[in-house]
């Protein structure tokens, strides 16, 4: 049985705010695709913007919906889902980005957007809605994509200091500023295929709650799939800046060498992680690979007290938004 029809206005509405936090998804995380580019030099903050919003795009080409898909099906059962639960899912991820953007926290918007599904679906109907697989599988790349990202960036920052060993530091430096490029291309390529898709999964979710999509349909509209992916690109345009110079150069300092293998390192954990469908945080994957890339200098070239902080806001990302995405869910109810 197909659900009856929304009013038009209410579906517009949420996907106006689906799309909002699509475009703040790339402007929280641009920082994510170009802080190391642009603390190492390679690139100008305008240039990198650019660049990494086209290789955002780009990843419309490149990926499979595997992510929507876990999203718009694989967190609570899709029968529950409403208005109201898209609007509490929506107002719980884009409060906790606009508090971690405001005080230049790298949180994870993803993990924000989780926690709201999450909040707003236990708000209508309990923990009986929820599908353990998904959100188990999501909770545990908490952990496993900055240990990834860690692994790969210290083994290929390993790696080049002994390919190179022999090779004149300024040499090196100079190669790895045109190669870093390549890994800017690849880590941004990521986030926009791994981040888009969570907002194409909700929408698409609110396209078949409503009864404006049949459940049968095996991928969304393509103005859905265009639409996200063009808004976290816009975002990703605009920027945002504290947040640059956190994972820039507060947690360790990055020479262009350094750049590239913990860009590539992210990169390859999120091309893995797309690949299994997860819905993963660029924030944690990038923030793993740049203190493996610090850690293999020394201990103490990792500011830790730094690390720290950033890892006390992915533990409270997904309670915290979820707990917003509760209330907000509650006030829909008195709101329409």
């Amino acid at each position: 049985m197909e659900p009856v029809q929304a009013a038009l206005w209410v579906v517009i509405l949420l996907v106006a705010m689906a799309l909002l936090f699509d475009f703040m998804n790339g402007f929280h995380d641009a920082a994510n695709s170009i802080a190391t580019v642009v603390s190492t030099g390679v690139l100008k903050p305008a240039q990198a913007v650019l660049f990494a919003a086209f290789f955002n795009v780009v990843a419309i080409f490149v990926f499979h919906l595997s992510v929507a898909a876990t999203v718009g099906k694989g967190i609570i059962q899709p029968g529950v889902v409403d208005t109201h639960v898209v609007f509490g899912a929506l107002v719980g991820a884009i409060t906790w980005n606009l508090i971690t953007w405001y005080y230049g926290i790298p949180s994870s918007s993803s993990h924000a957007l989780i926690g709201g599904i999450v909040g707003a679906g236990l708000a209508k109907a309990g923990p009986s809605v929820l599908i353990a697989s998904g959100i188990l599988k999501t909770v545990a790349f908490i952990v496993i994509s900055p240990l990834l990202g860690y692994v790969f960036g210290s083994l290929m920052m390993v790696a080049v200091a002994w390919v190179f060993r022999r090779t004149h530091p300024g040499r090196v430096d100079k190669w790895f500023r045109s190669l870093q490029l390549l890994s800017a291309g690849a880590y941004s390529l990521g986030h926009g295929g791994n981040d888009a898709q969570k907002t194409i999964g909700i929408i698409w979710l609110l396209l078949i709650a409503t009864g404006y999509l049949s459940s049968t349909e095996s991928t969304p509209p393509n103005w859905v799939i265009i639409s996200c992916y063009a808004a976290i690109g816009l975002g990703t345009m605009f920027g945002g800046w504290r947040i640059v110079k956190t994972m820039g150069q507060k947690i360790t300092k990055l020479k262009p060498v350094g750049g590239f293998c913990a860009e590539s390192g992210g990169a390859l954990t999120l091309f893995f992680a797309t690949f299994l469908g997860v819905p993963v945080s660029t924030t944690h994957t990038i923030t793993g690979a740049i203190v493996g890339v610090g850690s293999t200098q020394r201990a103490s070239a990792v500011r830790w007290g730094v690390a720290g902080g950033i890892i006390w806001a992915w533990v409270l990302t997904i309670p915290a938004s979820a707990t917003v995405a509760a209330i907000a869910y509650w006030i829909s109810l008195q709101l329409y």
